[in-house]
């Protein structure tokens, strides 16, 4: 036993250790108080918060909350990073995102090379940038220096050969090739709905093989499933039986294994959720080892990771709440362990980026970098035993959802039956329930919405392939709901209105008011709190005071709204009273209750 020295700094050696049994006495008497009988292990877990998949967190994790052994990083599983010395003190590769080019030289691409960026993620043919274009938006790079990304879907061959073509062009050296030619068949069908031959993939993957050892012919794109609505388990799923799928035909082509393995790079959602997106990622790299495992490379199963931040989750109102988003996932994808991190510009929900949005995305990775030095310390996660009991159970969840998709006879069979589209929309609906009653609330949305916020314009983005799974955003109720309420100010100069009837001291009538005024401005609907009801020009009110006067005074308040001409009285709380329509409370349908009132106002 070691003693250490008295050095005056002891701060509870003297204390005996607590034990998790006392830790739930205490959470027992919380509890009671509540009005909750519970004791032992039903008292923890009504702590505990459950997720998508299936998962539950707990309020407090111990030892005794063990995961497998996740190794050492740079080794098998490769958990904790596909690298033994992580990113390295430079960090992740910061990657650029571009999909079309103004009417000179290619100023964007070069700014982010110049002020950050680190490689180019560019998208061609349907959707971004024409083909033949692709030498103009990459003039004056150094093609042996910056790694170039292609997405062009259907034009993905064109697009290669363009891109190889214009190596040779330049002189530049096969061996100093880096990038990704972006081949991603099944992820063009689940995106389009439309079938390609996997033949010319292979036969790019073999080149790539044979003549650039740094150059990649193959993307799994798991961002496709994210934005149907996935869960985190079934986009890791759908990721594997893609890589899964990719893997036989390479082989069959003639590359072997670890061949094969080295020519896909994954790419997935990072979100707000950062602990979820940490475990996802490292359980991503997890799985994938197995998989190189059972294929007999074990070695070879090192996962390259290319995040990005989640369309999912960037609204078109008060963008500007999209940076603090963006800076959650990013520092999340950095912790995680992702090899490239694209940011998306603030504004990505509302078109093409300005500069000030492009700079925002490139340097949210450079502080993180440069500034909070994350990509200095390997796996900063690591032996939290939240985050390890949370990949662990991640990885359990996605490894059963990628076994019944290959039950059901691979990635190419349930894309083409309708299996996963349905599987994604469930998911999504369940989600979509949880966003009209605000348990996952979106700020500057569905909370805190300002609705005499100044638009932000941008100009129109190139609309991306479609035909296949939907694409969806966690705003996109809300944002129909105040399209209304805008078309309403257009037509008639005036916001859609509601009066807020207060009762009492404003120490009885603030907190609903507010709560009042937070849930119909996210409609579009304008709260007024000033003047009588008959002068406020609005056809409908909310009834805001204590469960005390309410009991003493809301009948009576109704009555009066009725007769200055209320064609419908809400009451912000719960209860029956009389004269009360509907009622409006923490957990209410607020997307059911702000439609339907929309309705009655002849807002359409």
């Amino acid at each position: 036993m070691t003693v250490l020295p008295d050095d005056g700094l002891s701060l509870a050696a003297d204390f005996p250790d607590a034990t998790h049994e006392q830790w739930q006495r205490l959470v027992e008497g919380v509890l009671r108080r509540s009005g909750r009988e519970l004791s032992g292990e039903a008292a923890e877990e009504a702590l505990s918060t459950t997720l998508e998949d299936g998962l539950r967190t707990r309020p407090l994790y111990t030892a005794r909350d063990g995961a497998p052994d996740p190794g050492l990083p740079g080794f098998a599983p490769f958990v904790r990073g596909s690298r033994p010395e992580g990113t390295g003190p430079g960090g992740w590769d910061v990657r650029q995102r571009h999909t079309a080019l103004g009417d000179g030289p290619a100023d964007a691409v070069l700014a982010d090379l110049e002020n950050g960026g680190t490689s180019l993620w560019l998208v061609l043919g349907e959707g971004g940038i024409p083909v033949p274009e692709l030498g103009r938006a990459l003039d004056g790079v150094y093609l042996d220096l910056a790694p170039v990304v292609l997405d062009a879907g259907r034009d993905t061959v064109r697009a290669a050969e363009a891109l190889l073509r214009l190596y040779a062009d330049k002189g530049v050296d096969a061996g100093a090739v880096r990038g990704n030619l972006g081949g991603d068949p099944l992820g063009y069908e689940a995106r389009t709905g439309t079938a390609q031959a996997f033949a010319p993939y292979a036969e790019l993957a073999v080149r790539c093989a044979e003549g650039y050892p740094g150059l990649r012919a193959l993307t799994v794109d798991a961002l496709t499933y994210h934005e149907a609505g996935g869960s985190a388990a079934q986009e890791l799923g759908a990721s594997l039986a893609t890589g899964v799928a990719y893997l036989r035909e390479l082989t069959e082509a003639g590359l072997g294994v670890e061949q094969a393995l080295a020519q896909l790079e994954f790419r997935y959602s990072a979100t707000a959720d950062q602990f979820l997106t940490i475990a996802k990622l490292r359980a991503a790299r997890r799985l994938w080892a197995r998989v190189a495992e059972v294929c007999g490379a074990p070695a070879a199963g090192a996962q390259t990771q290319h995040v990005v931040t989640s369309p999912v989750m960037m609204t078109r109102r008060d963008p500007w709440v999209n940076m603090l988003r963006a800076t959650v996932a990013a520092l999340a994808a950095g912790v995680g362990g992702a090899d490239a991190v694209t940011v998306l510009p603030f504004d990505h929900a509302l078109g093409l980026p300005d500069a000030f949005a492009r700079r925002i995305a490139r340097n949210t990775s450079s502080i993180l970098i440069e500034e909070s030095h994350l990509a200095r310390v390997v796996d900063p996660a690591g032996g939290s035993w939240y985050v390890e009991r949370l990949t662990d159970d991640l990885a359990e969840a996605a490894w059963s959802f990628f076994r019944s998709v290959e039950r059901d006879g691979g990635q190419a069979a349930v894309l083409r039956s309708g299996r996963l589209r349905t599987d994604l929309a469930t998911t999504w609906a369940e989600r979509s329930k949880r966003l009209a009653r605000r348990r996952e609330p979106i700020t500057g949305v569905s909370e805190f919405p300002l609705l005499a916020e100044k638009p932000v314009e941008r100009p129109p983005a190139p609309e991306p392939p479609s035909g296949g799974l939907p694409r969806v955003r966690r705003d996109e109720a809300y944002e129909e709901l105040r399209t209304r309420s805008d078309a309403h100010l257009a037509r008639t100069g005036a916001r859609p209105r509601i009066y807020l009837a207060t009762i009492g001291s404003p120490a009885e009538y603030t907190a609903r008011a507010a709560f009042a005024a937070n849930l119909f401005q996210a409609g579009g609907i304008e709260p007024v709190t000033e003047g009588a009801f008959a002068d406020s020009g609005a056809t409908e009110a909310v009834v805001c005071s204590s469960d005390a006067l309410y009991a003493e005074q809301a009948g009576q308040v109704a009555e009066s709204l009725r007769a200055a001409g209320a064609r419908h009285v809400f009451l912000a709380g719960r209860g029956e009273y009389p004269g009360i329509d509907s009622y409006v409370f923490a957990g209410c349908d607020a997307v059911d209750v702000l439609s339907a009132t929309l309705d009655r106002m002849g807002v359409s």
